[in-house]
């Protein structure tokens, strides 16, 4: 689902392709004229200095980026019989950095660094509110995201002490001391680890020696989703 921000009183939609944002340059456009965007967007892809920071973005980030194909562009920028337009770029180098689509959500979207590049080039201060606006999106991205982890380290602790308590009941004899029944919730509590993280708690912590707290504390949101799930599996499992 794609999300927007309000810039100048101007909607602009934004989404997330493989972990990067993409800004629609088909709304930046309507800043300068609502009723003519494609057009002003074929203006924009035919000049000379736009096609070269295309290009370099492609060539830092792209490794199926076709360069030959590139080069002919960049060549040929500039002429009055040059028109280039978003998807003739994309079919002819394999790029990454524009993407286009017909239909409801469709347009001409741009990652973040071109499409600021496209707003700098429509009006400066359209661009300055548009960071100002893009940087509030993220900070509050940023915030729910920490919350969200917190809820959910907070589940997996509670499900960890199932966890504990399906050992106590099932694998742990009462004659054992507490230094033996410790190894025991160790072992099994390493078990999810490895599986989930690669390594046992140990090794993390001789690979992270300035690292506050233990592994699980700094798994990522989707880890802890996970986590939460395997201890309460294995938890009926081991009973």
């Amino acid at each position: 689902m794609n999300k927007e921000i309000e810039v100048n009183g101007l909607t602009v939609q934004l989404k997330n392709q493989k972990g990067n944002d993409y800004l629609s340059l088909t709304d930046i456009a309507k800043f300068r004229n609502k009723s003519q965007c494609d057009d002003i967007i074929k203006n924009w892809l035919r000049n000379r200095n736009t096609i070269e920071l295309l290009g370099l973005l492609e060539q830092i980030y792209n490794p199926h980026f076709k360069p030959v194909e590139f080069d002919g562009f960049k060549k040929d920028s500039g002429l009055n019989s040059f028109v280039l337009t978003p998807k003739k770029w994309i079919q002819s180098t394999n790029a990454i950095g524009i993407i286009s689509s017909s239909g409801r959500y469709g347009g001409t979207y741009a990652h973040k660094d071109i499409a600021l590049e496209f707003a700098s080039w429509i009006s400066i201060e359209f661009k300055l509110y548009l960071i100002k606006e893009f940087q509030r999106l993220k900070e509050v991205e940023a915030k729910q995201k920490n919350l969200q982890w917190s809820v959910q380290r907070s589940i997996a602790k509670i499900n960890y002490q199932i966890h504990t308590d399906a050992n106590k009941e099932n694998l742990i004899p009462v004659t054992v001391t507490k230094e033996q029944a410790s190894l025991i919730y160790a072992n099994e509590a390493d078990l999810l680890n490895v599986a989930l993280f690669g390594v046992n708690a140990q090794l993390w912590k001789k690979q992270h020696p300035t690292s506050e707290g233990n592994i699980r504390d700094h798994a990522t949101l989707e880890q802890l989703v996970v986590l939460s799930n395997m201890e309460s599996i294995n938890a009926l499992l081991i009973q």
